[in-house]
């Protein structure tokens, strides 16, 4: 069959094929950042090690009273990066602590843009009173200490996971708001946005069909980077003892170090894996943020 006597193609397929041709071109934009590759390799890696860590380590590698070694022996052939106070493989809870310290950090992430991009579209689409009283709200979570917050959240509220999400959630999310509402008021002055209030588009289809597809990119952008930056506040709390006692992070693995008095004992090995493998996935992140969003923007000019 030629192309003339193809039949026409619908319109579900049409969108497909674009979305298709735009994924292959984000992908083509983004091999030439070679910084943005390294990121992403990192993260494949580390997000690898974290699905198959059942498979690999298992959960018992967390116990306390089957520790295999003696406690604080350092690294061998037996135990690559040593033992931890208790006896237990550090390099199985570095791996199996991955799970907890990449899902803390992609949770709070999702959920400190979602609230950032509701209240930046919202205030930058409706204005007046509205957009004044929530964007001196946005203000004053701006001037107050980002991790001063998450610390009294996760103090007055139980340890667990979710308590850790939620502090960093609500805490992080003016930055992403404001960047938001910026560009939703470009995309509000466009012609086409009038058009479509003459012809009878209400807040939800304006917000919804015009507004939030183009700002989008920058969402995803902004979504990357702060993935970096609630890793590290997820580590933090950990470090500080306001974590979930009975998970293993990278942070709560810092934590246990200090309490066991690896820094002043010269027991090197409790201390640096852990501190790398949050630098490394917080650099990789970061990488990846930057590369996305020279991609999306390539007017800002980010080095390759």
């Amino acid at each position: 069959m030629t192309a003339e006597t193809a039949p026409p193609l619908g319109p579900r397929m049409l969108a497909w094929q674009r979305r298709r041709a735009s994924a292959a071109r984000f992908w083509k934009e983004y091999r030439r950042h070679r910084a943005g590759l390294f990121g992403l390799g990192a993260l494949m890696l580390f997000g690898l090690l974290a699905l198959t860590a059942p498979l690999t380590v298992g959960s018992d590698v967390q116990s306390v009273t089957d520790a295999p070694g003696q406690p604080l022996e350092a690294p061998s052939g037996r135990f690559p990066l040593g033992t931890d106070q208790f006896g237990r493989s550090l390099l199985g809870l570095l791996i199996w602590g991955s799970r907890v310290s990449l899902l803390v950090g992609l949770l709070a992430a999702v959920l400190s843009v979602a609230i950032g991009a509701l209240i930046g579209i919202t205030a930058g689409h409706f204005r007046g009173w509205y957009a004044t009283v929530v964007m001196r709200v946005t203000d004053w979570f701006l001037v107050m200490p980002t991790l001063v917050l998450a610390i009294v959240l996760a103090t007055v509220m139980s340890r667990s996971l979710g308590t850790i999400v939620l502090a960093i959630g609500v805490t992080t999310w003016p930055t992403t708001a404001r960047l938001v509402r910026a560009q939703t008021l470009a995309v509000e002055s466009r012609p086409y946005i009038e058009r479509a209030k003459a012809l009878g588009g209400g807040h939800g289809h304006i917000m919804s069909r015009h507004v939030l597809p183009n700002v989008m990119p920058l969402i995803l952008a902004q979504t990357t980077l702060i993935i970096s930056s609630a890793i590290l506040a997820e580590a933090t709390l950990a470090f500080l003892g306001l974590g979930d006692p009975s998970v293993v992070s990278w942070g709560g693995l810092l934590q246990d170090a200090r309490e066991a008095g690896a820094v002043s004992s010269g027991d090197w090995w409790y201390l640096v894996p852990p501190g790398i493998a949050i630098a490394v996935v917080a650099l990789a992140f970061t990488l990846c943020g930057r590369a996305v969003e020279s991609v999306l923007n390539p007017r800002l000019g980010v080095s390759r």
